[in-house]
């Protein structure tokens, strides 16, 4: 049969919630339209049902991955990449046609996006290095800091960098042992919700990561007051949303992850996610944790150890 004579399949878009392809319980969808205004498809529109179940998933699944080793963490998040580069071409699309951009400037930063992964699989078993260590003290003691996952993170994922800034707010996120609640960009969410197919088939557990598509408002406010999030990621949230939701986040003593001034309106248009990502992402949910043990007597000869 020629291809003039059959029927395009149209893809059924979901969300990833627990390692599942669930639609939005409400069964609401919006349109997803290019940068042209022409339909692509409907994404399911998340509702705050969808918002609690996705933060269940996160917390069952924390224990887990936050008790991995960070050896095998980096070994999982460099398998996401590897699945990354085999799907380029489906990413490119998605990409190009989300924020509006040629076939080669999509390519440029899908290879960024794969590129990213691998950066943060790296730091998995190094971050430890530079965030903790031996502290000196004026006595018989050990004294250890070392660094441990917060915990559930919602991630308000960039408006405009549809895919290289959400795996930039995700990969981080979860190199350091802690899951995730993602809302992805409300007007660009086809290449976040095509993440999801990725992980769930690559070897990050159910829950680790959740993705959910909607207006970011109607998403992240319940996530800013929910007493089973640990911090949050305000990198999507306009000036306004922001401080809204960081008072809502106090209730709880929430970490949060502000805006930078490039990204206070929302649009995070002037970003460069190209730029070498650094390490605060990484240390932005960790919390430290501080051992004294005691060395044994000190006498002439010195410790006993």
């Amino acid at each position: 049969m020629s291809d003039q004579n059959r029927l395009g399949v149209f893809k059924t878009y979901k969300l990833y919630v627990g390692g599942k392809f669930p639609r939005s319980e409400s069964g609401r969808v919006y349109e997803v339209t290019d940068s042209k205004g022409q339909w692509l498809a409907n994404a399911p529109q998340s509702s705050r049902k969808d918002a609690r179940d996705a933060v269940v998933a996160a917390r069952k699944a924390f224990g887990g991955w936050s008790g991995a080793t960070a050896y095998n963490r980096g070994q999982v998040l460099y398998r996401v990449a590897e699945m990354l580069e085999g799907r380029k071409e489906q990413f490119v699309r998605e990409v190009a046609a989300a924020e509006g951009l040629s076939k080669s400037k999509a390519a440029a930063v899908v290879d960024a996006a794969v590129d990213r992964w691998v950066w943060y699989a790296g730091w998995t078993d190094k971050i430890g290095q530079i965030s903790g260590g031996a502290n000196p003290v004026a006595g018989p003691f050990f004294n250890l800091s070392t660094p441990e996952p917060t915990g559930v993170v919602a991630i308000l994922a960039p408006q405009k960098s549809s895919f290289l800034g959400l795996v930039s707010v995700i990969a981080p996120v979860i190199a350091t042992g802690n899951t995730a609640v993602v809302i992805a960009s409300a007007d660009a969410p086809l290449p976040a919700l095509s993440l999801g197919e990725v992980l769930a088939t690559s070897d990050v557990p159910g829950g680790v990561v959740n993705i959910l598509s909607g207006a970011t408002a109607e998403l992240a406010t319940p996530l800013a007051a929910h007493q089973d999030v640990n911090a949050i990621d305000l990198t999507g949230a306009g000036a306004e949303l922001a401080k809204e939701l960081e008072i809502a986040a106090a209730d709880n003593l929430k970490r949060v992850l502000r805006p930078q001034p490039a990204e206070a309106d929302g649009s995070d248009a002037s970003t460069d996610w190209l730029a070498a990502p650094g390490t605060h992402r990484l240390t932005a949910f960790l919390e430290t944790k501080t051992v004294w043990h005691p060395t044994g007597a000190l006498g002439a000869a010195g410790s006993s150890y």
